[in-house]
């Protein structure tokens, strides 16, 4: 099986739902998945997810399902007051600390040791397992049984907050590292691999990560929603 995570176009939040630069990008998007054998989808039931992922629903003619788990994690602010969500934090505060954190204590190391952050983490992990379950990979431990393999290609459109807290629990990357290393792009691509070596046994492995290849095919920039540093 292959995992789509799709980050939804250039957001307009106000209006709950994407800029006229975003509907460019999901158009573009939707071209792409034409390419890529996409027979399942499913959005978070937030408006800016589900108008990008009307593009390829309709482009490939598929159905899609509506999961609510997969929508922006809320109250993922700091305990500081700021309006800064966690996934944005400052990398210099989580790469200074030594030891770096892990994924069995990262919720111990500031800023991340309110209750909360493990909470919505052990949320989301429960979700995950559950919904990968159901396409016939169960977890134990940091792999899954494989219960019913399968060569399905399934788009999920989510958001850029989720997106990273849901790659750090696929690849078992703390999630801290994930937050301060990488980004998800608006309307980029993230491409797990649930890679089977014996039949009993597959691991998620990324074969892209936020990739934007459409939007340079299409002569459009990225946008730089979601990122309050230097961008250019």
């Amino acid at each position: 099986m292959r995992l789509y995570i799709i980050r939804h176009a250039d957001p307009d939040y106000a209006n709950k739902t994407i800029t006229p630069a975003g509907h460019l990008e999901a158009e573009a998007l939707a071209e792409r998945m034409k390419t890529e054998g996409i027979n399942r989808i499913y959005t978070s039931p937030l408006g800016r997810a589900q108008h990008t992922m009307g593009y390829t629903a309709n482009a490939l003619g598929l159905p899609f399902e509506v999961e609510d788990w997969t929508q922006e994690i809320p109250n993922m602010g700091l305990e500081d007051g700021s309006d800064v969500a966690a996934w944005n934090v400052d990398g210099a505060i989580i790469r200074s600390q030594r030891p770096m954190p892990t994924q069995a204590n990262w919720s111990s190391h500031a800023p991340f040791e309110a209750p909360k952050f493990s909470a919505i983490f052990a949320a989301l992990k429960a979700h995950s397992d559950e919904f990968l379950a159901r396409h016939g990979y169960r977890r134990v431990e940091g792999a899954y049984r494989i219960e019913a393999a399968n060569r399905d290609r399934v788009a999920v459109f989510c958001h850029g907050g989720f997106g990273l807290t849901w790659i750090s629990h696929l690849l078992e990357i703390p999630m801290p590292l994930v937050w301060a290393g990488f980004l998800l792009a608006p309307s980029s691509v993230t491409i797990i691999l649930f890679d089977e070596r014996d039949p009993t046994t597959a691991v998620p492995r990324c074969l892209a990560l936020s990739d934007t290849s459409h939007l340079y095919k299409a002569g459009l920039p990225i946008q730089p929603a979601g990122i309050v540093a230097n961008f250019d």
